[in-house]
Formats: C-alpha cells, sequence, structure tokens
C-alpha cells in the first residue's frame, strides 16, 4: 500500500456560538491541515507513470481550500446577528460563512468531502487546532 500525504496550513480566527468556555470569544489558531491518500497501484503510463498522483497536483487541490479561508473570520451561518455581519463586511473583514460549527472534528470533514469533490482520492484528513490538538476524518470502509 502507497500511502501519500500533503499538507497546507492557514491562519484564521473562530469562535464557537453556544459554548461555555474560552473559545466563545474570537480568537486564532495556525490551522495545520494533513491530507492522506492510499493507493495499491501506482500509474502505469503517461507523465505520472510509478506515481499515485503528482503531489504538485495533490498539494494545489489542498490549498486551493486551505488559500481560501487564510487570514479569515471562520463564522458559523447563523450564529451572528444580521446587522453584525453587516457591520464586519463594512469594516473590510474578511469573513469566510460555513454551514457548520468550526471545529477542527468539522472541518476535517470538510477537507476530506472538498478533495473528493475535487477528484483527489484521499483516504483521510486530518486537521492540527494546536501542536498538540488534531482531528482525524477518514472514510469508513
Amino acid at each position: 500500500m502507497y500511502i501519500l500525504e500533503t499538507e497546507q496550513s492557514f491562519d484564521s480566527a473562530h469562535f464557537l456560538s453556544g459554548y461555555d468556555g474560552r473559545c466563545k470569544n474570537i480568537h486564532g489558531h495556525h490551522w495545520r491541515v494533513i491530507a492522506r491518500l492510499a493507493s495499491e497501484n501506482l500509474e502505469e503510463e503517461g507523465q505520472i507513470r510509478g506515481m499515485v498522483i503528482d503531489f504538485a497536483d495533490f498539494k494545489k487541490a489542498l490549498g486551493k481550500h486551505t488559500s481560501a479561508m487564510d487570514h479569515t473570520l471562520i463564522i458559523e451561518e447563523g450564529s451572528l446577528r444580521p446587522i453584525t455581519l453587516q457591520v464586519l463586511k463594512e469594516e473590510g473583514f474578511a469573513l469566510t460563512l460555513l454551514p457548520f460549527r468550526p471545529t477542527a472534528e468539522n472541518f476535517s470533514r470538510h477537507f476530506f468531502e472538498a478533495l473528493r469533490a475535487d477528484g483527489i482520492p484521499v483516504s483521510e484528513v486530518t486537521v492540527c487546532e494546536t501542536p498538540k490538538n488534531r482531528a482525524t476524518y477518514r472514510e469508513v470502509l
């Protein structure tokens, strides 16, 4: 089995709406996103002969999704009043609205599904919220 891994990172702020703890306040992270894919076989022909996938394509696909969140305030849809969102936009803040609570667990599934939608045969994604805390989403076979 061949296992390939690529990593990207991004910096952003978020908060956990409805959470009773310090993370209910806006705070930032340097998120690390590690995507893995597994294959029994290598390509037999063409430019990527002897490879599972071109690392450049793998890295670019993940980078497209992480760079979209870089230096933004990540907000769960419906967690702020519309007037608050309007004021943040008027002030020129870069916002990322997501249909889920911005946790490491949800991010790991989000990036997994985004890569799959891009045609990348990803097998799991790990998101590191801090150097010591991470969540992984993997396909259940």
